[in-house]
């Protein structure tokens, strides 16, 4: 039991090296480009904070989902709903989660690399991504300016592509075929 508790802290200390190394950096080319260009720095350093202010709500909704689902749902769970034995229902409710989140695509890579680390197929992430496309909200936007058939097919096609890349993806990813594909 003690040495797994010491490769856990040895682990979180390389974590904490590698995840300080980002900042650091930044601080020094921001530090020098102060010194070198300063009429250049002061618009890069407003446009790094603007960037890091429009992120910050993302964000922080992001890993209170993480949070909710860490305290909620376990890998078994995970595994059931979105992981290779999870079929039809699991590929059916990643096709949704795709289709009702907002924000953008950048905040929610955290959640699903932790949702994929608790057992979730490959499939379903592709899945998920892909539906991102399909947003209702837009659909009578798009109905208005191309007509409502053409929105049809194609919101049915980018459903029905999700998930024939999901599984052409678990197999590139040397996965065996999901159930959803049988």
């Amino acid at each position: 039991m003690n040495w797994k508790n010491e490769q856990k802290q040895s682990g979180m200390r390389q974590y904490l090296k590698v995840s300080i190394f980002f900042p650091i950096l930044v601080l020094v080319l921001y530090s020098i480009l102060f010194l070198v260009m300063p009429d250049k720095a002061w618009p890069a350093l407003k446009n790094s904070v603007s960037i890091l202010q429009s992120l910050l709500i993302p964000l922080c909704l992001v890993f209170g989902l993480i949070f909710l689902i860490n305290l909620f749902l376990n890998p078994a769970k995970v595994a059931k709903y979105l992981g290779r034995t999870s079929g039809l229902k699991g590929a059916v409710l990643s096709a949704i989660a795709g289709v009702i989140s907002v924000g953008p695509i950048y905040a929610w890579y955290p959640l699903l690399k932790d949702i994929k680390e608790k057992g979730a197929a490959d499939s379903s992430i592709a899945i998920f991504l892909n539906n991102r496309a399909v947003k209702p909200f837009l659909l009578p936007i798009m109905i208005a300016y191309f007509g409502l058939l053409f929105v049809i097919v194609l919101t049915v096609l980018m459903i029905v592509a999700s998930f024939a890349i999901g599984y052409v993806l678990s197999i590139f990813m040397g996965i065996d075929k999901p159930k959803c594909a049988d």
